[in-house]
């Protein structure tokens, strides 16, 4: 037998012993306070080794001998309650698990009612109030998978969330503040906060830490109508951590993707009414609804179908939701179209409530103020026959609401559907609802084009918005910029100059080139003086300007500077923060005429840059509506801009100095020891420096450097990092040609092939086993032009 697990079984097989049958307070307490060795709470700790045998095997018993000792005679033993406060010290300072469970059982078990029973219930308040139950959940976000481990959480999971019943049912009508739902859940969701701030914590120091107990805590926390109590407590702090923050916006994107299908409905239904709106919303949910069927079908079918509870401004950030990003988009189109056809069918307007056909015309004229004219024209036909049927439906309704619902929706959706044609206007009573329909209506503005004005009536030219002109403050010129950014102990100016760069940058590419470098290292090391607001963006957008128009001398000077000495670690995220950014604005088609125009200023331009006054915009919209154009559909649209990839030509200055000395430590940087996260950053970073420099001379050589990199990191144990790499490996089989790749990679390819296959079997991360399939599949395309892969 192991001596360290012999050596701990005959200690604690003593000390039950005397526990069991002593009379001896002194006896008693000294053979407590030798048992607090194994828990790292004395002077005299037990080894390790010890300790870990000691918790992970007979802690529970311990606590359970305790538990059986309990009475007020033993606690007597020794004066002012001396045996008491050492006796709860084992359930408040050990093994979080193991002591909230041995106090559920005891209580469930202990007789009603009883000094026992109120004594542990007491504890379990104490244990509580303590910040324990964070402890009791923190520990399973580490925990492996195994089939212990999950009888463990499922055990766990039932007692967390259901202790109000369990005491409720116990102690009746003695049962304590602490465990009235009103006051457990909302101490539930704090601890909820603290454990996803560990998570956060462990993730920025390279550890791999799992969301899913915690998901499956509020799933069953929500399902059993608990929403507003955790949610009303997660939402408020969480809305604040995600604000501009892609750790936490991650984390908690996983913390729902996680939720199980069973409960996904209820926990979506209290974010929805919990979030302040479709920004916030955004933010907590990413693109859950195009990743969980589930939660797509609750976000387009549930709540707009089959439920009309909720309200106004819970279905607007729903909707709102579903429009805030392209991916999304397509489901907020879908989701009119169904919309319509039910708003518009002659059996649901006979069958469904009258506050169920309000709810449905509201959505439909949310729907419409979200998509713009391009999305629109796209359904026009099948949205216009859906409407015109549902308008002769309700207009042949004998219920005057239903005939005003079919009014007021035919009119705002054609003039939204069909804006070149005769409006639609009826006559109708207005009254409260009519009102809030009509405001409903308002469109807002379109990516594609401008709002509508209304009439043909120029409108007064809106100056709100004017502020105090401080010119004399503003620098002209890029070298005064740099001079104020150095030397000036005038903040107002080393503001005003810090606000105004980018945009001279972008006017003067020529004198930018002269002091080029100078700037770059400026804002590299700049420090924020004052309060001003988004410091971090404008000191990015600047560093960016600088990058892109002097790209191989910057791009050269920050890639060596990522690798020197006396950065911090937030300045060499920075610089591959920058370098990303300037490649991808290198690479966007039609940058060449853009920047032409900001090279050219017209005479009356300002410094930084002055836009086309809004009066004129307005004219010139309303002259191309008014204009009839008789030619065929399509031709009068814009060509897409076109021109040169200029990052082609400099894609090795942002590119082969990060990979020259990766594996090379120095005093204060070691991306190959502690400083995993810039290591993983800097795997991405190269992957889209690679796809950026798609069917370039100089593919073949970053494809065939970055692949070497990927196979020397390959078996990296961060998950984040072994994202990256994968990440990489599909840039170059998406930037490289393939006749290139069949050429001069073969062998590098075999060799990525070997290591995918194995890393979509193997991988403990699933997000790594999803990216290696993915490239895996790009493998298998280019299979039979490529070369006779065999199977790993």
């Amino acid at each position: 037998m192991d001596p360290v697990a012999s050596a701990v079984r005959l200690a604690v097989q003593e000390a039950v012993h005397i526990l069991s049958s002593s009379e001896d307070g002194g006896h008693i307490i000294s053979t407590l306070q030798s048992l607090r060795r194994y828990l790292g709470e004395t002077e005299t700790q037990a080894p390790p080794e010890e300790q870990e045998e000691f918790s992970r095997t007979h802690f529970s018993t311990i606590l359970r001998c305790l538990v059986g000792k309990l009475s007020p005679d033993w606690l007597d033993l020794l004066p002012d309650g001396q045996l008491e406060e050492l006796w709860a010290s084992f359930f408040l300072e050990g093994p979080a698990d193991q002591a909230f469970l041995v106090l559920m059982e005891s209580i469930e078990g202990a007789a009603s009612p009883s000094f026992r029973l109120m004594k542990m219930a007491r504890l379990l308040a104490r244990f509580l109030s303590a910040g324990r139950m964070a402890a009791v959940m923190e520990g399973q976000c580490g925990q492996q998978a195994g089939p212990a481990s999950r009888l463990l959480q499922e055990t766990l999971l039932t007692r967390v969330v259901g202790l109000p019943d369990h005491l409720g049912n116990r102690l009746q009508r003695e049962t304590l503040a602490a465990f009235f739902p009103q006051n457990y859940f909302p101490l539930l969701g704090e601890e909820v906060l603290r454990v996803l701030q560990a998570v956060v914590d462990s993730l920025r120091g390279g550890l791999d830490c799992s969301v899913s107990f915690l998901s499956q805590v509020l799933g069953k926390a929500c399902v059993h109508g608990r929403q507003k109590e955790i949610l009303g407590v997660l939402v408020p702090r969480l809305t604040v951590l995600t604000q501009g923050n892609c750790l936490w916006q991650r984390v908690c994107w996983r913390l729902v993707e996680c939720v199980p299908d069973r409960a996904m409905e209820a926990v979506l239904k209290g974010l929805v009414e919990a979030a302040p709106g479709p920004e916030v919303l955004s933010r907590l949910l990413g693109n859950l609804v195009t990743k969980s069927k589930k939660a797509q079908f609750v976000m387009t079918q549930k709540l707009l179908f089959l439920q009309y509870s909720c309200s106004m401004p819970m279905l607007q950030s729903l909707l709102g939701y579903l429009a805030m990003d392209s991916q999304r988009r397509p489901l907020l189109v879908q989701a009119l179209k169904e919309l319509l056809e039910t708003w518009g069918s002659s059996s649901a307007i006979r069958h469904t409530p009258l506050e169920q056909q309000r709810y449905v015309s509201k959505a439909l004229l949310i729907c419409l103020t979200h998509l713009g004219e391009a999305e629109l024209r796209a359904s026009r036909d099948e949205l216009l026959a859906s409407l015109m049927e549902g308008v002769k439906s309700r207009l042949d309704s004998s219920l005057p609401p239903v005939r005003r619902l079919g009014m007021i929706v035919a009119e705002v959706a054609s003039a939204r559907l069909h804006p070149e044609g005769p409006p639609l206007k009826f006559q109708y009573e207005e009254d409260e609802l009519t009102r809030e329909m009509l405001a409903l209506a308002v469109p807002r503005p379109a990516a594609d084009g401008p709002s509508e004005a209304g009439d043909d009536e120029l409108v007064p030219y809106d100056m709100s918005g004017d502020g105090e002109q401080r010119g004399s403050k503003t620098p002209a010129y890029v070298r005064d910029c740099l001079e104020a950014l150095t030397a000036s102990e005038d903040w107002e100016r080393w503001e005003e100059a810090l606000r105004a760069l980018e945009g001279l940058v972008l006017k003067s590419p020529a004198a930018t080139r002269e002091v080029s470098l100078e700037l770059a290292k400026v804002l590299l090391h700049l420090e924020e003086k004052t309060a001003v607001a988004g410091f971090e963006r404008l000191r990015q957008r600047a560093l960016v300007a600088v990058t892109v128009t002097d790209p191989a001398r910057v791009a050269e000077y920050l890639a060596v500077q990522f690798y020197a000495l006396n950065y911090s670690l937030r300045q060499r995220m920075d610089i591959l923060d920058v370098l990303a950014l300037a490649a991808q604005e290198l690479s966007r088609p039609g940058r060449l005429g853009k920047a032409a125009q900001r090279g050219s200023p017209g005479p009356g331009s300002q410094p930084s840059g002055a836009a086309v006054p809004a009066w004129k915009a307005v004219v010139e919209e309303r002259v191309r509506r008014k204009t009839r154009r008789f030619c065929k559909q399509g031709s009068t649209g814009r060509a897409a801009a076109a021109g040169p990839n200029e990052f082609n030509a400099v894609a090795g200055y942002f590119f082969f100095p990060l990979l020259q000395r990766f594996d090379r430590p120095v005093v204060t940087f070691d991306l190959l020891g502690d400083d995993q996260l810039v290591l993983g950053t800097l795997a991405h970073t190269l992957g889209a420096l690679m796809y950026l420099a798609v069917n370039t001379a100089v593919a073949v050589p970053m494809g065939k450097a970055l692949l070497e990199f990927v196979w020397a990191l390959r078996f990296h144990g961060d998950a984040y990092v072994r994202r990256g790499l994968l990440s990489a490996v599909s840039s170059v089989l998406l930037s490289v040609p393939a006749e290139w790749l069949l050429a001069d990679l073969p062998d590098e390819l075999l060799e990525a092939r070997s290591w995918l296959a194995d890393v979509a079997e193997q991988d403990a991360d699933e997000d790594c086993r999803l990216l290696a399939v993915k490239a895996l599949l790009l493998l298998e395309k280019l299979r039979d032009r490529l070369l006779p892969l065999s199977s790993p």
